[in-house]
């Protein structure tokens, strides 16, 4: 390869790094697609997210964190225990159930339409005991708290205030109740629901982007 490269023009090869590059581009953004499982899901999580979030609920990215919890996997069960399609550990589950009235026998994480609803309801009831300068903001503290805990993105707030941008927030991860091991994996979460996932799941209602 070094030779043939050697026998070429400058511009020969730089126009064959400009194609390298853009290939590697376009490959990076299709490696992303929707699971076939999801679409046996869209009617239910769109009807569901509009009940919960009202008729511009932002369906897009709800699919894009199933997407990233599990997979549509509604069997899936982690290393450390967190059960179905939108991985409830069993003690947030039932904290969830208890806090909504939910029997025992209704408190189901495996089952699918459970399973969307209560990620759908938690997303909702973290936002409304969250701040942000734009919805995009709100939605990404949404997410942080569903992956890593709300009291500790409000101890982390509390550290920047009066700032509600994420990138702001993102930057005290560490600094208050969160070891910063954590803080990789948090912040990490977001970035890949919103920026990365949501974007495929366009077609399935509104997007929420950073402007």
């Amino acid at each position: 390869m070094r030779n043939f490269l050697s026998a070429l023009s400058l511009p020969v090869v730089c126009a064959l790094a400009v194609i390298v590059l853009v290939s590697c581009s376009l490959a990076s953004a299709q490696a992303e697609t929707i699971p076939r499982a999801a679409y046996k899901y869209k009617g239910d999580l769109t009807r569901i997210a509009k009940e919960v979030w009202g008729l511009d609920a932002p369906v897009p990215m709800l699919a894009a964190q199933i997407h990233q919890e599990s997979g549509w996997n509604p069997d899936a069960v982690s290393k450390v225990g967190a059960l179905g399609m939108t991985q409830f550990m069993p003690a947030t589950a039932k904290w969830w159930c208890d806090l909504n009235k939910l029997s025992a026998r209704d408190c189901q994480p495996r089952n699918p339409i459970w399973s969307m609803r209560s990620l759908a309801g938690y997303d909702l009831w973290i936002a409304d005991r969250t701040k942000g300068e734009t919805e995009f903001d709100l939605l990404w503290a949404a997410l942080r708290g569903y992956n890593g805990g709300l009291g500790h993105w409000l101890k982390e707030a509390a550290l920047v205030r009066p700032a509600l941008n994420h990138e702001a927030i993102d930057a005290a991860c560490g600094r208050a109740s969160r070891s910063i091991v954590h803080c990789k994996e948090n912040l990490d979460y977001p970035n890949r629901i919103l920026n990365r996932l949501q974007p495929i799941y366009a077609g399935w209602g509104r997007t929420v982007s950073p402007t």
